[in-house]
């Protein structure tokens, strides 16, 4: 390593002449996932299709407020990048209005939020490094607003510690 450079890490693939591996999923895909809150959930990369590198997914809502509050990540990273609209990001110490095109990055322990707090749709691309299930965090939650059962405080604080969420 030179200069301070990042070296490329080690290869995964050995072969000699690569393989026919790419998977497209067109725009037309339904989301895996609507709550009751009007988010839509798509699943464009999950850590089991990765092979754990990475998760991708595409967050969209509608007009109403919705968004989780300040919390933080012991074994993930997290970064926004607002496609469409203007989402509210929470960088730790300032909410900014990020609009399309914005990016934000979250490393390990860092505290972050957002929220579509703009009376209109947005979306955004949510990306978790490494590729921890975090279908099963979306799906729960989904799953909780439409039981109408209200957890116990343990249940919940089992829940998120399950899904590495720690809520400040």
């Amino acid at each position: 390593m030179t200069g301070g450079s990042m070296s490329y890490p080690e290869p995964v693939y050995l072969g000699e002449n690569g393989e026919v591996t790419a998977s497209f999923r067109p725009v037309t895909h339904e989301p895996e996932l609507r709550t009751k809150s009007g988010v839509e959930t798509h699943y464009l990369a999950t850590g089991k299709s990765t092979n754990g590198h990475f998760g991708l997914y595409r967050w969209d809502t509608g007009p109403e407020p919705t968004g989780p509050k300040p919390h933080f990540h012991r074994a993930i990273t997290e970064s926004f990048f607002v496609i469409s609209g203007t989402m509210r990001l929470y960088d730790g110490s300032k909410w900014i209005d990020g609009r399309a095109g914005d990016f934000l990055f979250v490393p390990e322990g860092g505290i972050h939020a957002f929220r579509n707090e703009s009376g209109e749709p947005a979306s955004m691309l949510i990306l978790f490094t490494p590729g921890a299930p975090r279908e099963g965090y979306f799906e729960g939650l989904a799953q909780i607003g439409l039981s109408g059962r209200k957890p116990s405080e343990e249940e919940m604080l089992d829940f998120y510690l399950r899904h590495d969420t720690f809520w400040t």
